[in-house]
């Protein structure tokens, strides 16, 4: 994706368009937990609707923050059009799994973008994306636990699972 450049950046060009991609997958991540939320909303399982509820919130912060810090830096951050997101679900148990997919892929191009920065010697923005590092790891043990509650629970009701769950 080409963007303008302005003046003394600190952010590298190179860097500056794979932050901007790295923005349109944090909010169409966001889009995606809406989706699982609303799917869970509607069954009545309430602590993940509240999880997938706040996961969305929290992907469209982590986009709003890259999108400041490319502006911040000199860089022209870029609002994205988000693709469409699967609204359809077979089970409860498919939207985490499909809740992991996407976090180890938001994970893999983070650091893309981290290898990006690094290879350019953007120090800046490197430091910066220590940070969504740190998250990713956070962000897959927390749903590779929640699935590891279906582990156990085996064919009990989506309900009774559902108790379980954390909501945050």
């Amino acid at each position: 994706m080409k963007t303008a450049i302005r003046r003394q950046m600190t952010i590298h060009p190179e860097v500056m368009d794979a932050l901007n991609d790295q923005i349109a997958l944090e909010m169409h991540a966001s889009a995606s937990y809406l989706a699982m939320a609303s799917w869970c909303d509607q069954r009545e399982l309430l602590n993940s609707k509240a999880f997938f509820y706040k996961q969305a919130e929290e992907e469209r912060q982590h986009g709003m923050k890259i999108f400041n810090f490319i502006n911040d830096a000199g860089g022209a951050a870029i609002s994205p059009s988000i693709p469409e997101v699967n609204n359809d679900f077979e089970g409860l148990r498919e939207i985490y799994e499909k809740s992991l997919d996407q976090e180890i892929h938001v994970t893999q191009s983070i650091y893309k973008c981290f290898k990006q920065a690094r290879k350019v010697d953007d120090f800046a923005s490197e430091v910066f994306l220590q940070w969504f590092v740190n998250e990713q790891v956070e962000e897959e043990d927390t749903v590779r636990s929640i699935l590891d509650v279906f582990e156990l629970m085996g064919d009990m009701p989506l309900k009774m699972i559902d108790e379980r769950l954390p909501t945050a």
